[in-house]
Protein backbone atom coordinates (compact mmCIF):
# COMPACT_ATOMS: atom_id res chain seq x y z
CA UNK A 1 0.00 0.00 0.00
CA UNK A 2 2.80 2.37 0.89
CA UNK A 3 4.35 1.61 -2.47
CA UNK A 4 1.22 2.76 -4.36
CA UNK A 5 0.92 5.88 -2.24
CA UNK A 6 4.54 6.76 -3.04
CA UNK A 7 3.95 6.24 -6.77
CA UNK A 8 0.84 8.48 -6.62
CA UNK A 9 2.79 11.21 -4.83
CA UNK A 10 5.56 11.03 -7.39
CA UNK A 11 2.97 11.25 -10.20
CA UNK A 12 1.22 14.26 -8.65
CA UNK A 13 4.54 15.99 -8.08
CA UNK A 14 5.46 15.33 -11.71
CA UNK A 15 2.17 16.88 -12.83
CA UNK A 16 2.74 19.91 -10.62
CA UNK A 17 6.29 20.31 -11.91
CA UNK A 18 5.08 19.88 -15.50
CA UNK A 19 2.25 22.36 -14.94
CA UNK A 20 4.65 24.83 -13.38
CA UNK A 21 7.08 24.36 -16.27
CA UNK A 22 4.28 24.85 -18.79
CA UNK A 23 3.07 27.96 -16.98
CA UNK A 24 6.60 29.28 -16.95
CA UNK A 25 6.89 28.54 -20.66
CA UNK A 26 3.63 30.39 -21.30
CA UNK A 27 4.74 33.37 -19.22
CA UNK A 28 8.11 33.47 -20.96
CA UNK A 29 6.42 33.34 -24.37
CA UNK A 30 3.90 36.03 -23.46
CA UNK A 31 6.43 38.66 -22.39
CA UNK A 32 8.56 38.20 -25.49
CA UNK A 33 7.55 40.39 -28.42
CA UNK A 34 3.97 41.46 -29.12
CA UNK A 35 0.68 39.72 -29.80
CA UNK A 36 -1.29 41.06 -32.76
CA UNK A 37 -4.96 40.62 -33.57
CA UNK A 38 -6.26 41.76 -36.99
CA UNK A 39 -9.97 42.26 -37.51
CA UNK A 40 -12.24 43.75 -40.15
CA UNK A 41 -15.41 45.81 -39.82
CA UNK A 42 -14.02 48.93 -38.21
CA UNK A 43 -15.21 52.45 -39.08
CA UNK A 44 -12.48 54.73 -40.44
CA UNK A 45 -14.00 57.93 -39.11
CA UNK A 46 -13.41 59.73 -35.79
CA UNK A 47 -17.13 60.25 -35.18
CA UNK A 48 -18.07 56.65 -35.91
CA UNK A 49 -20.11 57.61 -38.97
CA UNK A 50 -19.81 55.54 -42.12
CA UNK A 51 -19.49 51.94 -43.21
CA UNK A 52 -17.72 49.40 -41.00
CA UNK A 53 -15.45 48.03 -43.74
CA UNK A 54 -11.93 48.81 -42.57
CA UNK A 55 -9.33 46.42 -41.15
CA UNK A 56 -7.43 47.43 -38.01
CA UNK A 57 -4.89 45.87 -35.60
CA UNK A 58 -5.07 45.28 -31.83
CA UNK A 59 -1.67 44.88 -30.20
CA UNK A 60 -1.16 43.20 -26.80
CA UNK A 61 2.00 43.76 -24.74
CA UNK A 62 2.68 41.63 -21.63
CA UNK A 63 5.10 42.66 -18.85
CA UNK A 64 6.97 40.55 -16.27
CA UNK A 65 5.26 42.36 -13.39
CA UNK A 66 1.88 40.92 -14.36
CA UNK A 67 0.54 43.97 -16.19
CA UNK A 68 -0.41 44.25 -19.84
CA UNK A 69 -1.46 46.89 -22.36
CA UNK A 70 -3.78 46.60 -25.35
CA UNK A 71 -3.52 49.18 -28.15
CA UNK A 72 -6.93 49.11 -29.85
CA UNK A 73 -7.53 51.71 -32.57
CA UNK A 74 -4.83 53.85 -30.95
CA UNK A 75 -6.69 53.73 -27.62
CA UNK A 76 -4.57 52.28 -24.78
CA UNK A 77 -6.27 49.80 -22.42
CA UNK A 78 -4.36 48.36 -19.43
CA UNK A 79 -4.85 45.70 -16.78
CA UNK A 80 -3.31 42.63 -15.14
CA UNK A 81 -2.79 39.14 -16.46
CA UNK A 82 -2.35 35.64 -15.02
CA UNK A 83 -1.73 32.15 -16.40
CA UNK A 84 -3.41 28.88 -15.49
CA UNK A 85 -1.78 26.09 -17.48
CA UNK A 86 -2.13 27.13 -21.12
CA UNK A 87 -4.92 29.57 -20.34
CA UNK A 88 -4.28 33.32 -20.28
CA UNK A 89 -6.67 35.46 -18.22
CA UNK A 90 -6.76 39.23 -18.79
CA UNK A 91 -8.35 41.56 -16.23
CA UNK A 92 -9.03 44.95 -17.86
CA UNK A 93 -9.18 48.13 -15.87
CA UNK A 94 -12.06 50.49 -16.64
CA UNK A 95 -11.10 53.22 -19.09
CA UNK A 96 -12.67 56.65 -19.54
CA UNK A 97 -12.87 57.11 -23.32
CA UNK A 98 -13.42 60.40 -25.16
CA UNK A 99 -16.12 59.42 -27.63
CA UNK A 100 -16.65 61.85 -30.53
CA UNK A 101 -20.26 62.41 -31.46
CA UNK A 102 -22.24 64.09 -34.21
CA UNK A 103 -21.43 64.71 -37.85
CA UNK A 104 -18.18 66.19 -39.10
CA UNK A 105 -18.31 69.97 -38.94
CA UNK A 106 -15.33 71.48 -40.76
CA UNK A 107 -15.98 74.80 -39.09
CA UNK A 108 -15.70 73.45 -35.56
CA UNK A 109 -12.74 74.30 -33.37
CA UNK A 110 -12.97 70.79 -31.90
CA UNK A 111 -15.15 67.71 -32.07
CA UNK A 112 -18.13 67.43 -29.76
CA UNK A 113 -17.54 64.46 -27.49
CA UNK A 114 -18.93 62.51 -24.57
CA UNK A 115 -16.80 60.91 -21.84
CA UNK A 116 -17.73 57.25 -21.75
CA UNK A 117 -16.47 54.64 -19.30
CA UNK A 118 -15.57 51.45 -21.13
CA UNK A 119 -15.69 48.24 -19.06
CA UNK A 120 -14.09 45.30 -20.87
CA UNK A 121 -13.96 43.13 -17.74
CA UNK A 122 -12.24 39.75 -18.11
CA UNK A 123 -11.00 38.17 -21.31
CA UNK A 124 -9.89 34.52 -21.41
CA UNK A 125 -7.76 32.93 -24.09
CA UNK A 126 -6.00 29.67 -24.81
CA UNK A 127 -2.39 29.86 -25.95
CA UNK A 128 -0.81 27.49 -28.46
CA UNK A 129 2.93 27.68 -27.78
CA UNK A 130 3.88 25.81 -30.93
CA UNK A 131 1.93 28.04 -33.31
CA UNK A 132 2.31 31.19 -31.21
CA UNK A 133 -1.42 31.98 -31.14
CA UNK A 134 -3.82 33.08 -28.40
CA UNK A 135 -7.44 32.16 -29.13
CA UNK A 136 -9.84 34.30 -27.12
CA UNK A 137 -13.13 32.79 -26.05
CA UNK A 138 -15.19 35.99 -26.50
CA UNK A 139 -14.92 35.89 -30.29
CA UNK A 140 -12.59 38.88 -30.49
CA UNK A 141 -10.26 36.86 -32.74
CA UNK A 142 -6.86 35.25 -32.50
CA UNK A 143 -3.69 37.16 -31.54
CA UNK A 144 -0.48 36.04 -33.24
CA UNK A 145 2.96 36.32 -31.68
CA UNK A 146 5.33 38.71 -33.47
CA UNK A 147 8.61 40.39 -32.73
CA UNK A 148 8.55 44.00 -31.54
CA UNK A 149 10.49 45.03 -34.66
CA UNK A 150 7.92 43.47 -36.98
CA UNK A 151 5.07 45.11 -35.07
CA UNK A 152 6.85 48.44 -35.52
CA UNK A 153 6.96 47.87 -39.29
CA UNK A 154 3.26 46.92 -39.27
CA UNK A 155 2.41 50.06 -37.33
CA UNK A 156 4.31 52.14 -39.90
CA UNK A 157 2.46 50.41 -42.73
CA UNK A 158 -0.90 50.95 -40.98
CA UNK A 159 -0.25 54.71 -40.95
CA UNK A 160 1.04 54.81 -44.52
CA UNK A 161 -0.95 56.16 -47.44
CA UNK A 162 -0.53 52.86 -49.28
CA UNK A 163 -2.53 50.99 -46.62
CA UNK A 164 -5.28 53.60 -46.32
CA UNK A 165 -5.72 54.40 -50.02
CA UNK A 166 -9.04 53.86 -51.78
CA UNK A 167 -10.06 54.10 -55.41
CA UNK A 168 -11.75 57.39 -54.57
CA UNK A 169 -8.43 58.92 -53.52
CA UNK A 170 -6.85 58.02 -56.85
CA UNK A 171 -9.80 59.40 -58.81
CA UNK A 172 -9.60 62.73 -57.01
CA UNK A 173 -5.80 62.91 -57.37
CA UNK A 174 -6.24 62.48 -61.13
CA UNK A 175 -8.81 65.30 -61.08
CA UNK A 176 -6.33 67.51 -59.22
CA UNK A 177 -3.61 66.76 -61.77
CA UNK A 178 -6.08 67.56 -64.56
CA UNK A 179 -6.84 70.95 -62.99
CA UNK A 180 -3.13 71.75 -62.84
CA UNK A 181 -2.74 70.62 -66.46
CA UNK A 182 -5.56 72.93 -67.62
CA UNK A 183 -4.06 75.83 -65.70
CA UNK A 184 -0.53 75.42 -67.07
CA UNK A 185 -1.21 74.12 -70.59
CA UNK A 186 -4.23 76.24 -71.53
CA UNK A 187 -3.98 79.00 -68.88
CA UNK A 188 -7.55 78.42 -67.69
CA UNK A 189 -7.69 80.58 -64.54
CA UNK A 190 -4.19 79.48 -63.40
CA UNK A 191 -4.36 81.64 -60.27
CA UNK A 192 -7.29 79.50 -59.14
CA UNK A 193 -6.76 76.09 -60.69
CA UNK A 194 -3.15 75.61 -59.58
CA UNK A 195 -3.97 76.09 -55.85
CA UNK A 196 -7.23 74.15 -56.17
CA UNK A 197 -5.59 71.28 -58.07
CA UNK A 198 -2.79 71.10 -55.52
CA UNK A 199 -5.36 71.22 -52.72
CA UNK A 200 -7.27 68.30 -54.27
CA UNK A 201 -4.06 66.25 -54.26
CA UNK A 202 -3.21 67.26 -50.67
CA UNK A 203 -6.74 66.50 -49.46
CA UNK A 204 -6.68 63.04 -51.01
CA UNK A 205 -3.35 61.78 -49.75
CA UNK A 206 -4.80 58.92 -47.65
CA UNK A 207 -4.03 58.73 -43.95
CA UNK A 208 -5.01 56.68 -40.90
CA UNK A 209 -8.48 57.33 -39.50
CA UNK A 210 -10.20 55.47 -36.68
CA UNK A 211 -13.22 55.88 -34.46
CA UNK A 212 -12.60 58.26 -31.54
CA UNK A 213 -9.11 59.06 -32.82
CA UNK A 214 -8.13 62.49 -34.13
CA UNK A 215 -4.74 62.57 -35.83
CA UNK A 216 -5.20 66.33 -36.52
CA UNK A 217 -4.05 65.84 -40.08
CA UNK A 218 -6.98 66.00 -42.51
CA UNK A 219 -9.05 69.06 -43.34
CA UNK A 220 -12.08 67.62 -41.54
CA UNK A 221 -10.16 66.90 -38.32
CA UNK A 222 -10.37 69.86 -35.90
CA UNK A 223 -7.02 71.21 -34.83
CA UNK A 224 -5.21 70.33 -38.07
CA UNK A 225 -3.45 73.05 -40.06
CA UNK A 226 -5.79 72.55 -43.02
CA UNK A 227 -8.84 72.70 -40.75
CA UNK A 228 -7.68 75.99 -39.23
CA UNK A 229 -7.07 77.49 -42.69
CA UNK A 230 -10.43 76.12 -43.88
CA UNK A 231 -12.24 78.17 -41.26
CA UNK A 232 -12.09 81.08 -43.73
CA UNK A 233 -14.23 79.01 -46.08
CA UNK A 234 -16.48 77.35 -43.48
CA UNK A 235 -17.09 80.61 -41.62
CA UNK A 236 -17.33 82.61 -44.84
CA UNK A 237 -14.69 85.30 -44.20
CA UNK A 238 -12.45 84.57 -47.21
CA UNK A 239 -15.10 85.73 -49.75
CA UNK A 240 -15.49 89.28 -48.35
CA UNK A 241 -11.70 89.75 -48.44
CA UNK A 242 -11.69 88.52 -52.05
CA UNK A 243 -14.46 91.02 -52.83
CA UNK A 244 -12.45 93.87 -51.34
CA UNK A 245 -9.55 92.96 -53.62
CA UNK A 246 -11.88 92.78 -56.63
CA UNK A 247 -13.28 96.20 -55.78
CA UNK A 248 -9.77 97.65 -55.53
CA UNK A 249 -8.92 96.24 -58.98
CA UNK A 250 -12.15 97.10 -60.80
CA UNK A 251 -12.87 100.18 -62.89
CA UNK A 252 -16.63 100.79 -62.94
CA UNK A 253 -16.35 103.59 -65.53
CA UNK A 254 -18.01 101.57 -68.30
CA UNK A 255 -20.99 100.84 -66.05
CA UNK A 256 -21.25 104.42 -64.83
CA UNK A 257 -21.23 105.71 -68.42
CA UNK A 258 -24.02 103.32 -69.46
CA UNK A 259 -26.07 102.46 -66.36
CA UNK A 260 -28.75 100.68 -68.41
CA UNK A 261 -26.29 97.87 -69.08
CA UNK A 262 -26.65 96.95 -65.40
CA UNK A 263 -29.89 95.27 -66.48
CA UNK A 264 -27.82 92.66 -68.30
CA UNK A 265 -26.04 91.79 -65.07
CA UNK A 266 -29.44 91.41 -63.42
CA UNK A 267 -30.84 89.30 -66.29
CA UNK A 268 -27.96 86.84 -66.06
CA UNK A 269 -28.99 86.02 -62.49
CA UNK A 270 -32.07 84.23 -63.85
CA UNK A 271 -30.00 81.05 -63.89
CA UNK A 272 -29.62 81.22 -60.11
CA UNK A 273 -33.34 81.09 -59.40
CA UNK A 274 -34.16 78.49 -62.05
CA UNK A 275 -31.42 76.20 -60.71
CA UNK A 276 -32.80 76.73 -57.21
CA UNK A 277 -36.13 75.30 -58.40
CA UNK A 278 -34.41 72.36 -60.12
CA UNK A 279 -32.34 71.58 -57.01
CA UNK A 280 -35.52 71.37 -54.94
CA UNK A 281 -36.95 69.02 -57.58
CA UNK A 282 -33.88 66.75 -57.21
CA UNK A 283 -34.52 66.35 -53.49
CA UNK A 284 -32.38 69.05 -51.89
CA UNK A 285 -34.03 71.07 -49.15
CA UNK A 286 -34.60 74.79 -49.62
CA UNK A 287 -31.38 75.91 -47.92
CA UNK A 288 -29.23 73.46 -49.85
CA UNK A 289 -30.97 74.39 -53.11
CA UNK A 290 -30.32 78.07 -52.44
CA UNK A 291 -26.61 77.42 -52.03
CA UNK A 292 -26.48 75.29 -55.20
CA UNK A 293 -28.38 77.84 -57.29
CA UNK A 294 -25.78 80.56 -56.77
CA UNK A 295 -23.32 78.57 -58.91
CA UNK A 296 -25.20 80.04 -61.89
CA UNK A 297 -23.70 83.45 -61.13
CA UNK A 298 -20.23 82.04 -61.94
CA UNK A 299 -18.97 83.74 -58.79
CA UNK A 300 -16.80 81.48 -56.63
CA UNK A 301 -16.57 83.73 -53.55
CA UNK A 302 -20.34 84.29 -53.49
CA UNK A 303 -20.96 80.56 -53.88
CA UNK A 304 -18.68 79.85 -50.90
CA UNK A 305 -20.33 82.59 -48.85
CA UNK A 306 -23.80 81.19 -49.56
CA UNK A 307 -22.90 77.57 -48.89
CA UNK A 308 -21.18 78.53 -45.61
CA UNK A 309 -24.48 80.07 -44.52
CA UNK A 310 -26.98 77.59 -45.94
CA UNK A 311 -25.34 74.22 -46.68
CA UNK A 312 -22.74 73.98 -43.92
CA UNK A 313 -23.66 70.68 -42.26
CA UNK A 314 -24.65 72.54 -39.10
CA UNK A 315 -27.98 74.33 -39.64
CA UNK A 316 -31.02 72.53 -38.26
CA UNK A 317 -34.27 72.78 -40.23
CA UNK A 318 -37.68 73.17 -38.54
CA UNK A 319 -38.33 69.43 -39.04
CA UNK A 320 -35.15 68.59 -37.10
CA UNK A 321 -33.18 67.62 -40.21
CA UNK A 322 -29.56 68.84 -40.38
CA UNK A 323 -28.56 70.33 -43.74
CA UNK A 324 -25.82 68.54 -45.64
CA UNK A 325 -22.32 69.96 -45.82
CA UNK A 326 -22.07 70.91 -49.51
CA UNK A 327 -19.41 73.61 -49.27
CA UNK A 328 -16.76 71.55 -51.05
CA UNK A 329 -18.82 70.38 -54.06
CA UNK A 330 -20.42 73.82 -54.54
CA UNK A 331 -17.10 75.67 -54.34
CA UNK A 332 -15.34 73.26 -56.71
CA UNK A 333 -18.24 73.44 -59.18
CA UNK A 334 -18.33 77.26 -59.10
CA UNK A 335 -14.59 77.69 -59.61
CA UNK A 336 -14.48 74.95 -62.25
CA UNK A 337 -17.09 76.68 -64.38
CA UNK A 338 -15.41 80.04 -63.83
CA UNK A 339 -12.23 78.54 -65.24
CA UNK A 340 -14.12 77.00 -68.15
CA UNK A 341 -15.79 80.26 -69.25
CA UNK A 342 -13.76 80.30 -72.53
CA UNK A 343 -15.02 76.77 -73.25
CA UNK A 344 -18.68 76.98 -72.16
CA UNK A 345 -19.77 80.44 -73.31
CA UNK A 346 -18.72 80.62 -77.01
CA UNK A 347 -21.05 77.79 -78.17
CA UNK A 348 -23.98 79.36 -76.28
CA UNK A 349 -23.23 82.78 -77.78
CA UNK A 350 -23.02 81.40 -81.31
CA UNK A 351 -26.22 79.42 -80.85
CA UNK A 352 -28.23 82.45 -79.75
CA UNK A 353 -26.80 85.20 -81.99
CA UNK A 354 -26.52 85.69 -85.72
CA UNK A 355 -23.36 86.64 -87.56
CA UNK A 356 -24.88 90.06 -88.23
CA UNK A 357 -25.59 90.62 -84.54
CA UNK A 358 -22.06 89.61 -83.58
CA UNK A 359 -20.72 92.33 -85.90
CA UNK A 360 -22.73 95.15 -84.30
CA UNK A 361 -20.52 98.07 -83.34
CA UNK A 362 -21.43 100.01 -80.22
CA UNK A 363 -20.82 103.65 -79.48
CA UNK A 364 -17.77 104.39 -77.36
CA UNK A 365 -18.65 104.98 -73.69
CA UNK A 366 -18.50 108.56 -72.48
CA UNK A 367 -15.75 109.86 -70.21
CA UNK A 368 -16.51 109.55 -66.49
CA UNK A 369 -15.46 112.20 -63.98
CA UNK A 370 -13.53 111.57 -60.78
CA UNK A 371 -16.50 112.72 -58.71
CA UNK A 372 -18.73 110.10 -60.36
CA UNK A 373 -16.16 107.39 -59.66
CA UNK A 374 -16.02 108.38 -55.98
CA UNK A 375 -19.79 108.67 -55.59
CA UNK A 376 -20.50 105.31 -57.28
CA UNK A 377 -19.23 103.01 -54.48
CA UNK A 378 -20.88 105.17 -51.81
CA UNK A 379 -24.26 105.26 -53.56
CA UNK A 380 -23.93 101.61 -54.58
CA UNK A 381 -23.23 100.58 -50.97
CA UNK A 382 -26.26 102.46 -49.65
CA UNK A 383 -28.66 101.17 -52.31
CA UNK A 384 -27.61 97.52 -52.26
CA UNK A 385 -27.18 97.54 -48.49
CA UNK A 386 -30.76 98.64 -47.93
CA UNK A 387 -32.09 96.22 -50.56
CA UNK A 388 -30.17 93.17 -49.39
CA UNK A 389 -28.46 93.78 -46.02
CA UNK A 390 -27.68 90.06 -45.69
CA UNK A 391 -25.18 90.51 -48.56
CA UNK A 392 -23.46 93.40 -46.77
CA UNK A 393 -20.26 91.42 -45.98
CA UNK A 394 -19.71 90.99 -49.72
CA UNK A 395 -21.03 94.27 -51.12
CA UNK A 396 -19.64 96.36 -48.28
CA UNK A 397 -16.12 95.04 -48.91
CA UNK A 398 -16.52 95.33 -52.68
CA UNK A 399 -17.43 98.99 -52.52
CA UNK A 400 -14.83 99.67 -49.82
CA UNK A 401 -12.12 98.30 -52.09
CA UNK A 402 -13.35 100.42 -54.98
CA UNK A 403 -13.51 103.54 -52.82
CA UNK A 404 -9.92 102.94 -51.70
CA UNK A 405 -8.94 102.88 -55.38
CA UNK A 406 -10.99 105.79 -56.68
CA UNK A 407 -10.40 108.20 -53.80
CA UNK A 408 -6.67 108.32 -54.80
CA UNK A 409 -5.76 109.24 -51.20
CA UNK A 410 -5.46 105.65 -49.97
CA UNK A 411 -3.21 104.22 -52.66
CA UNK A 412 -1.22 102.11 -50.19
CA UNK A 413 -4.38 100.43 -48.92
CA UNK A 414 -5.74 99.98 -52.43
CA UNK A 415 -2.46 98.43 -53.58
CA UNK A 416 -2.43 96.05 -50.59
CA UNK A 417 -6.04 95.00 -51.17
CA UNK A 418 -5.57 94.50 -54.93
CA UNK A 419 -2.21 92.73 -54.72
CA UNK A 420 -0.76 91.16 -51.57
CA UNK A 421 -4.01 90.59 -49.68
CA UNK A 422 -6.07 89.11 -52.50
CA UNK A 423 -3.11 86.96 -53.61
CA UNK A 424 -2.66 85.45 -50.14
CA UNK A 425 -6.40 84.82 -49.71
CA UNK A 426 -6.62 83.29 -53.20
CA UNK A 427 -3.84 80.83 -52.35
CA UNK A 428 -5.41 79.83 -49.02
CA UNK A 429 -8.92 79.64 -50.46
CA UNK A 430 -7.85 77.58 -53.46
CA UNK A 431 -5.77 75.18 -51.36
CA UNK A 432 -8.45 74.56 -48.73
CA UNK A 433 -11.35 74.36 -51.19
CA UNK A 434 -9.36 71.77 -53.12
CA UNK A 435 -8.50 69.86 -49.93
CA UNK A 436 -12.20 69.75 -49.01
CA UNK A 437 -12.69 67.18 -51.78
CA UNK A 438 -11.53 64.36 -49.49
CA UNK A 439 -12.77 61.31 -51.39
CA UNK A 440 -14.76 59.64 -48.59
CA UNK A 441 -16.79 62.84 -48.17
CA UNK A 442 -16.75 64.40 -51.64
CA UNK A 443 -17.45 61.43 -53.94
CA UNK A 444 -21.20 61.13 -53.50
CA UNK A 445 -24.26 61.24 -55.73
CA UNK A 446 -24.95 64.71 -54.33
CA UNK A 447 -21.68 66.00 -55.81
CA UNK A 448 -22.54 64.64 -59.25
CA UNK A 449 -25.98 66.26 -59.18
CA UNK A 450 -24.47 69.55 -58.00
CA UNK A 451 -21.99 69.57 -60.90
CA UNK A 452 -24.79 68.84 -63.39
CA UNK A 453 -26.99 71.59 -61.94
CA UNK A 454 -24.02 73.97 -61.85
CA UNK A 455 -23.29 73.44 -65.54
CA UNK A 456 -26.95 73.91 -66.40
CA UNK A 457 -27.26 77.06 -64.30
CA UNK A 458 -24.17 78.58 -65.92
CA UNK A 459 -25.54 77.91 -69.42
CA UNK A 460 -28.94 79.34 -68.44
CA UNK A 461 -27.32 82.46 -66.94
CA UNK A 462 -25.32 83.03 -70.11
CA UNK A 463 -28.36 82.45 -72.32
CA UNK A 464 -30.65 84.72 -70.28
CA UNK A 465 -28.13 87.56 -70.49
CA UNK A 466 -27.83 87.18 -74.27
CA UNK A 467 -31.61 87.00 -74.79
CA UNK A 468 -32.16 90.11 -72.67
CA UNK A 469 -29.42 91.92 -74.62
CA UNK A 470 -31.19 90.99 -77.88
CA UNK A 471 -34.39 92.51 -76.50
CA UNK A 472 -32.51 95.67 -75.44
CA UNK A 473 -30.93 95.91 -78.89
CA UNK A 474 -34.35 95.55 -80.51
CA UNK A 475 -35.70 98.40 -78.35
CA UNK A 476 -32.62 100.63 -78.73
CA UNK A 477 -32.34 103.46 -81.29
CA UNK A 478 -30.76 102.45 -84.59
CA UNK A 479 -27.87 104.84 -84.01
CA UNK A 480 -27.09 103.36 -80.56
CA UNK A 481 -27.35 99.56 -80.91
CA UNK A 482 -26.33 96.94 -78.38
CA UNK A 483 -24.30 93.92 -79.41
CA UNK A 484 -26.20 90.93 -77.93
CA UNK A 485 -22.93 89.15 -77.16
CA UNK A 486 -22.23 91.47 -74.25
CA UNK A 487 -25.22 89.92 -72.45
CA UNK A 488 -23.09 86.81 -71.92
CA UNK A 489 -20.78 88.94 -69.77
CA UNK A 490 -23.59 89.45 -67.27
CA UNK A 491 -22.27 86.53 -65.23
CA UNK A 492 -19.77 87.34 -62.50
CA UNK A 493 -16.66 85.80 -64.05
CA UNK A 494 -14.65 89.04 -64.18
CA UNK A 495 -12.97 89.72 -66.55
CA UNK A 496 -13.05 86.34 -68.33
CA UNK A 497 -16.57 86.69 -69.74
CA UNK A 498 -15.76 90.17 -71.07
CA UNK A 499 -12.61 88.76 -72.69
CA UNK A 500 -14.64 86.01 -74.37
CA UNK A 501 -16.96 88.65 -75.87
CA UNK A 502 -13.95 90.73 -76.98
CA UNK A 503 -12.32 87.72 -78.62
CA UNK A 504 -15.48 86.66 -80.45
CA UNK A 505 -16.10 90.22 -81.60
CA UNK A 506 -12.61 90.45 -83.08
CA UNK A 507 -13.15 87.13 -84.85
CA UNK A 508 -16.12 88.61 -86.68
CA UNK A 509 -14.59 92.06 -87.19
CA UNK A 510 -10.91 92.68 -86.31
CA UNK A 511 -11.65 96.37 -85.71
CA UNK A 512 -14.65 95.85 -83.38
CA UNK A 513 -13.44 96.13 -79.77
CA UNK A 514 -16.16 95.19 -77.29
CA UNK A 515 -14.11 94.77 -74.09
CA UNK A 516 -15.09 98.04 -72.41
CA UNK A 517 -18.74 97.57 -73.39
CA UNK A 518 -18.73 93.99 -72.02
CA UNK A 519 -17.11 95.09 -68.77
CA UNK A 520 -20.26 97.03 -67.83
CA UNK A 521 -22.53 93.96 -67.53
CA UNK A 522 -19.57 91.93 -66.24
CA UNK A 523 -18.96 94.12 -63.18
CA UNK A 524 -22.69 94.58 -62.67
CA UNK A 525 -22.93 90.78 -62.62
CA UNK A 526 -20.63 90.77 -59.58
CA UNK A 527 -22.99 93.16 -57.83
CA UNK A 528 -26.06 91.31 -59.14
CA UNK A 529 -24.95 87.89 -57.90
CA UNK A 530 -24.19 89.30 -54.45
CA UNK A 531 -27.59 91.01 -54.31
CA UNK A 532 -29.29 87.80 -55.50
CA UNK A 533 -27.43 85.90 -52.77
CA UNK A 534 -28.57 88.43 -50.18
CA UNK A 535 -32.19 88.22 -51.30
CA UNK A 536 -32.09 84.42 -51.20
CA UNK A 537 -30.49 84.45 -47.75
CA UNK A 538 -33.23 86.72 -46.42
CA UNK A 539 -35.84 84.21 -47.60
CA UNK A 540 -34.10 81.03 -46.49
CA UNK A 541 -32.33 81.80 -43.21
Amino acid sequence: MKKYIAILCVFLCSLAIAGTAQANDVKEKLVKGKWVNYAEKYIANPTGKGEANTGRYKIYSFENDGTFGMDSLKQKFVGTWEVEGNTVILHFKDKELKQYVGSINPGAAQYNFDLKTVKLGKRVGTIDLEDGVISFEDGSGDAEHMSAALVGVMNFYEFSGVNNASWGNFIMIIVGLFFIFLAIKYEFEPLLLVPIGTGIIVGNIPFFQAENFNLQLGLYEPGSVLNILYSGVAKGWYPPLIFMGIGAMTDFSSLISKPKLMLLGAAAQFGIFLTFILAVYFGFNLQEAGAIGIIGGADGPTAIFMSSKLANGVNVLPNGEVVRNLIGPIAIAAYSYMALVPVIQPPVIKLLTTKKERKIRMKAPRAVTRVEKILFPIIGLLLTGFIAPTALPLLGMLFLGNLLKESTVTNRLANTASNALIDVITILLGLTVGASTQADIFLTSDSIIIFMLGALSFVIATASGIIFAKIMNWLSPKDNPINPMIGAAGVSAVPDSARVVQHMGLQEDPTNHLLMHAMAPNVSGVIGSAVAAGIMLSFLL
